[in-house]
C-alpha cells in the first residue's frame, strides 16, 4: 500500500553531520505521521524523531534532542532527519515509517517501514 525508500546514510566522523531522506511512494493519499527509528548492534530497535501529518508537531527521545531534527515536504511525499553533531553511539541502522493512528502512538511503531539505511560515526 505504501512503500517507504531510504536512499541516505553513509559514515561521518564524529560530530560531523549528517542528512538523511525517505521517499514514500504508493498509495500515500491521507493522513500519516512519519518517524524515525534506529537499532544499534545489539539493541532493541529505539524510537527517535517523528513529525505529525502537516509538520506542526515534533517529538524526539532525549538521547537525541537539540541535535537532530526532523522535517517533511508533502509535495515530495518525503521526510527527512537532519543530524548534527554526531556521536559513535549514534552508530546504527535508521528506519522510517509511516503512521496512520495517532500521533503519540507512532513512537511504538508505525504500520509502514522503509528498508533501512546503515549510519556509522566513527570516533
Amino acid at each position: 500500500q505504501v512503500q517507504l525508500v531510504e536512499p541516505g546514510g553513509g559514515s561521518v566522523q564524529a560530530g560531523g553531520p549528517l542528512r538523511l531522506s525517505c521517499a514514500a511512494s504508493g498509495r500515500t493519499y491521507g493522513a500519516y505521521a512519519m518517524g524515525w527509528f534506529r537499532r544499534a548492534p545489539g539493541k532493541e530497535r529505539e524510537f527517535v524523531a517523528a513529525t505529525s501529518w502537516t509538520g506542526g508537531m515534533t517529538t524526539y527521545a532525549d538521547s537525541v534532542k537539540g541535535r537532530f531534527t526532523i522535517s517533511r515536504d508533502n509535495a515530495k511525499n518525503t521526510v527527512y532527519l537532519e543530524m548534527i553533531s554526531l556521536k559513535p553511539e549514534d552508530t546504527a541502522i535508521y528506519y522510517c515509517s509511516a503512521h496512520g493512528g495517532t500521533f503519540i502512538s507512532i513512537v511504538r511503531g508505525g504500520d509502514y517501514w522503509g528498508q533501512g539505511t546503515q549510519v556509522t560515526v566513527s570516533s
